[in-house]
């Protein structure tokens, strides 16, 4: 009984219960409470690009048109700047609804610059081809102005082979190789100001039946590009700079060019040098073992990637042994979610589908609250290693008793009730206050913890049990022993279990071990830091801990309920200032530990 820790079990449930709470208050919704911890040791960060990194408030930013750049919204009224705006408008799946664009954020935006330049737009769809992420592409079909015509929508690579003509001024003109070469010129100029393109194109069709899909998108008439901006969010270039001190990868994985996923990785510090960057069509190309081998690169992004694609990065990942995490919002997602060891759904945009799948929500759809929630779940850790510190600690006060009454024959100092006190009773609060411990400072500037590290090390141990636990039974043995003296008795006097004297030596005993953990639960706030350093008084919880055990003990001690339950008996006020100095001197030999701790091994 001694030397089991009853209390251990439900105060880790209940620390990582703590844990998933403050997470939540930090916008991180943990469904299952293992990825709390498991979070800490995340080597890996695979993260979206778009409401991730960046706002997610897409608004048209420049055109491309007439073959020039426009960005002043007044220019956007010639004539081929207004036919890109209608196909903007009609090949967009976006609605009105009550006054209010509803849809994806990048077709709301296409939508709202539309409206502002063209207003509503009256004209009946006939047909769709939708969006696919392989694709990269969308057509619909309208009865527009007394005629069908296709409008095409995506990304430029895939919509450009398609276009036989380009539109000039009004003017449909055949698209010869410099032509081609402009389009491409202006796709690259637009990516590098770290915008979204999107390319469109038309295509009359005649009277009658709707041709194929494939018929649809084939000699089309290339009209512009339209560049979206999405601002980064101004908080991720300071979690990305934590991420970076904490040893952690991140790896941006993008549907976007591999221009626009630069220009904002140099915006949020995410890129410094000269990254390696994999294309969706050569990464379809690349054998596990090059890919493997391109990973290891300290800045790589993947760009114009699909959801499988990102499975696949996932998983090789993992066979590298890193502990990653990764973020999804669409149906297509839920794979990678779960193959992930922390699948990151976002509570705003993403489906029900990726939210049943992942480990975490994102209530804000923000990458710094990943960080907040890494820095969470390293903090936990932290915080069940103190508080079975602190537990272990009291094992041995509760064993050495009873080592004591077998081999010197001495009267039994403590009962299996009152040791069953300690366990389940007095160090169950201060235990659950060591587990609410903010982060320290430093906890996201040590690499991640590796998967094979234990929780239950020989330091760990060695300090709990060799160190403080044999402060903690010399003064309980103290305790005991002077009670008994100070009563008459000698060694080898035989004592009844109902002799008066012999059950306050016991009472004092137990005691002891309560004054010395109330100073061990101060000790145990930090491995290596001063409690002077850390602020005494900043856990306020500590001291409710403490409060709700100095009730116990004195209902245990002086309340007859209490005496006859655990075989106790008033004792007087001399016996606890007889005790308190031990307190004092854990604390002590505590505080120097972590002194010669600090100065012999730094980091």
């Amino acid at each position: 009984v001694a030397l089991i820790p009853e209390g251990m079990l439900p105060t880790v449930t209940l620390a990582l219960a703590l844990g998933s709470q403050r997470m939540a208050k930090r916008k991180a919704l943990i469904k299952t409470l293992t990825s709390v911890e498991t979070l800490g040791s995340v080597t890996v960060i695979c993260t979206d690009k778009t409401g991730t990194l960046t706002q997610n408030r897409m608004a048209v930013a420049k055109l491309w048109v007439d073959e020039e750049l426009i960005d002043d919204p007044a220019a956007f009224s010639s004539t081929t700047a207004r036919l890109l705006m209608t196909t903007a408008s009609l090949c967009n799946n976006s609605r009105i609804v009550n006054g209010e664009e509803r849809g994806d954020p990048t077709e709301t935006a296409l939508l709202r610059a539309a409206r502002t330049v063209l207003g509503d737009i009256a004209a009946e769809r006939l047909h769709e081809v939708p969006f696919d992420a392989d694709r990269k592409m969308m057509t619909t079909v309208h009865r527009h102005q007394g005629r069908a015509t296709a409008f095409s929508k995506g990304a430029m690579e895939k919509i450009l082979p398609l276009c036989s003509h380009l539109m000039v001024k009004g003017e449909r003109v055949a698209l010869d190789d410099a032509f081609r070469d402009d389009v491409v010129h202006a796709d690259h100029v637009l990516m590098d100001m770290g915008l979204r393109v999107l390319a469109f194109a038309v295509k009359d069709l005649a009277a009658g039946p709707l041709p194929s899909d494939s018929e649809l998108e084939s000699d089309m008439t290339f009209v512009g590009l339209i560049g979206l901006q999405d601002p980064p969010r101004p908080e991720v270039p300071a979690a990305i700079e934590k991420c970076r001190d904490a040893g952690i990868r991140i790896i941006m994985i993008t549907g976007d060019g591999s221009r626009t996923a630069v220009a904002i990785a140099r915006q949020i510090g995410l890129v410094k040098g000269t990254p390696e960057i994999i294309e969706g069509a050569a990464f379809a190309q690349l054998s596990d073992r090059l890919l493997l081998e391109k990973l290891a690169a300290q800045e790589i992004i993947f760009s114009r990637m699909t959801p499988k694609h990102k499975m696949r990065v996932v998983s090789i990942l993992k066979d590298k042994g890193e502990i990653v995490a990764v973020t999804g919002d669409g149906v297509n997602d839920a794979p990678a979610l779960k193959r992930a060891d922390i699948g990151i759904s976002m509570g705003i945009t993403g489906t029900d589908v990726a939210k049943e799948a992942a480990d975490m929500i994102l209530l804000d759809d923000n990458f710094a609250t990943i960080v907040g929630a890494v820095e969470e779940g390293r903090a936990v850790y932290e915080n069940i290693k103190k508080f079975i510190t602190y537990i272990f600690a009291s094992n041995i006060p509760e064993a050495v008793p009873y080592l004591a009454y077998i081999l010197f024959r001495i009267p039994l100092p403590l009962t299996i009730m009152q040791i069953l006190a300690v366990d389940l009773g007095t160090d169950m609060l201060p235990a659950l206050a060591l587990g609410s411990e903010r982060p320290t400072p430093g906890v996201m500037k040590l690499p991640p913890r590796k998967p094979a590290d234990r929780l239950l090390t020989f330091g760990l141990i060695a300090r709990a049990y060799l160190f403080l636990g044999m402060i903690e039974a010399l003064a309980c043995m103290f305790g005991f022993f002077w009670v008994m003296v100070k009563a008459g008795w000698t060694w080898g006097t035989e004592v009844g279990i109902t002799d008066p004297f012999y059950i306050q030596a016991t009472t004092a005993c137990l005691t002891a071990i309560i004054v010395t953990q109330i100073a061990n639960v101060f000790a145990c706030r930090s491995l290596r830091e001063s409690l002077f350093a850390i602020g005494i008084a900043t856990n306020r919880l500590i001291f409710l801990g403490i409060g709700a055990e100095v009730l116990l003990q004195i209902f245990i001690v002086y309340h007859p309920w209490g005496n006859a339950i655990f075989s106790t008996a008033p004792i007087s006020a001399e016996t606890w200032l007889v005790l308190a100095p031990f307190a004092v001197l854990l604390l002590a030999a505590e505080e120097i530990r972590k002194y010669v701790a600090r100065r012999m091994l730094p980091v």
